[in-house]
């Protein structure tokens, strides 16, 4: 699958979480929302290794403030 190039003009932000294979997937989902809610974290991979760990990355719009004369 092939990924789409972001906008012209939008910069993200990246976040990237390991959660081991000792968390449920109910507890990961919480974590998630969690940092969805309060901090404007949307989800935008999920790979689960070999081992079991799952590896998370979050990344939320960068906005830039203009100042106005």
């Amino acid at each position: 699958m092939q990924r789409r190039p972001p906008r012209p003009g939008v910069e993200w932000e990246f976040d990237s979480i390991a959660f081991s294979r000792e968390f449920s997937r109910s507890v990961v989902t919480k974590l998630l929302t969690e940092r969805a809610e309060y901090g404007g974290w949307e989800l935008d991979r999920v790979r689960i290794g070999n081992d079991g760990v799952r590896r998370v990355v979050l990344r939320r719009k960068i906005i830039r403030a203009v100042r106005t004369a």
